[in-house]
């Protein structure tokens, strides 16, 4: 088929071909950059926490209504492990000052040198007196987890003491230790200046995301220190229940801490499934908003591209009668069509490219987004170029069954 009549006819009416052209273009620009987001924030939200069996882990905050003294505080931590650890269905309890996904806990600078001028990265500090590897099903790929001899129990409001072994993750040794074989034994500071605090690296889990789970490597810098610590009056334990008992251990849980405590106590209990709900809550809403953003667009692209082709077969219908008394078939008229579309999709789909490319640099430079793939922008370009010849195809079909008479007579 020659193309120069098609594109002779396309310059003598050049609105239609504009706007259906500029439609696909800005479709397309948006429906890629905002596809790619849907799969970043997806992907993200789908990041492992390092925590083996999220479903059966929960976390109880156990508030006391009297604070008591260090001593006081230490037999009322040993007597709420013990009762968590008697209850029926549960397979490890332990204590925990923050929690992954929780987006509240605590952050330290750490550094290789004590002489350096700035921290080498920030990680989060997971202070607790029992067996964190265990409890939550970390990954240790290397080294120990801690020995009893080993915990510390400090008044943090009285003591500036500090514990001198720790765990860290594999993420986090790769970037204080280059290229280094092992990471244990190594020596690391919690800040910089005379005032850092050293401790040595007794073993490396695979993986621990901080509270905050931030992109990018920073949400795997996690360090784990042996020590009980009083001076609040709150106690945060995290428990590992049988599969499939969580509810059951949450409430039996929640009744033997009330029973064993001798004054009230007030207990919040949230599981790794809500934690995990709620940090990525943001992230869902705005991946959800923009797949019926992109709906929206197809939808609204595919009824301009019809009512537009409806609208041009509808003009020519003389000219498809003419053709096909002159022998046109109506394979040759539908051709014609679909030609005429696909031409003017590719147009809109070449400038949708370059929008695609120039907004995606955009969320580049300023929020740090990833490139965009091409596989993003070849696939928009086939759903337009689908849509293109889909729409067009019914309304050509039908222009093309009437006969030449009925085609040709004037109104």
């Amino acid at each position: 088929m020659e193309i120069r009549p098609i594109l002779s006819a396309l310059l003598r009416n050049k609105t239609g071909p504009i706007l259906v052209a500029v439609q696909v273009a800005l479709s397309l620009g948006i429906l890629a950059n905002a596809l790619h987001i849907v799969q970043v924030r997806q992907a993200v939200s789908a990041r492992a926490s390092g925590l083996a069996n999220e479903a059966d882990v929960f976390t109880m905050q156990v508030r006391r209504l009297q604070k008591g003294n260090h001593q006081e505080q230490l037999a009322a931590q040993h007597r709420e492990t013990d009762t968590l650890r008697a209850v029926p269905g549960v397979l490890s309890v332990a204590s925990t000052s923050q929690m992954p996904l929780s987006r509240s806990g605590n952050y330290t600078g750490v550094a290789t040198d004590r002489k350096q001028f700035k921290s080498t990265l920030t990680t989060s500090t997971y202070v607790t007196a029992d067996s964190l590897v265990k409890t939550w099903g970390l990954q240790l790929v290397d080294g120990r987890d801690f020995l009893p001899a080993e915990v510390l129990e400090i008044d943090e409001n009285t003591s500036n003491e500090f514990p001198k072994v720790a765990i860290i993750t594999r993420q986090q040794g790769e970037k204080l230790w280059p290229g280094a074989a092992s990471f244990v034994g190594k020596t690391f500071y919690f800040g910089v200046g005379d005032d850092a605090r050293n401790a040595r690296v007794i073993g490396v889990v695979e993986r621990l995301q901080s509270p905050n789970a931030q992109i990018g490597e920073r949400g795997d810098f996690s360090t784990i220190v042996p020590t009980r610590l009083t001076g609040d009056d709150a106690s945060v334990y995290t428990l590992r229940a049988e599969p499939g008992q969580l509810d059951r251990v949450i409430k039996e849980a929640e009744a033997a801490l009330r029973a064993s405590s001798p004054t009230p106590v007030i207990v919040k209990v949230k599981t790794m499934v809500e934690l995990r709900r709620d940090r990525y809550r943001a992230d869902n809403a705005l991946a959800w908003m923009l797949v019926t953003v992109s709906v929206l667009l197809l939808l609204i692209t595919s009824s301009g591209i019809v009512g537009m082709a409806s609208l041009w077969v509808t003009q020519r219908r003389k000219q498809i009668g003419v053709r096909r008394a002159l022998g046109a078939r109506r394979l040759d008229i539908l051709r014609y069509f679909i030609t005429e579309n696909v031409m003017i999709t590719s147009v809109g789909v070449g400038a949708g490219v370059l929008l695609a490319l120039g907004l995606n640099q955009l969320l580049v430079s300023q929020l740090e987004m990833a490139r965009l793939p091409a596989g993003y922008l070849i696939a928009g370009a086939g759903v337009f170029w689908a849509l293109g010849i889909a729409a067009v195809y019914g309304p050509a079909w039908r222009a093309a069954s009437i006969s030449p008479a009925t085609a040709t007579r004037s109104a």
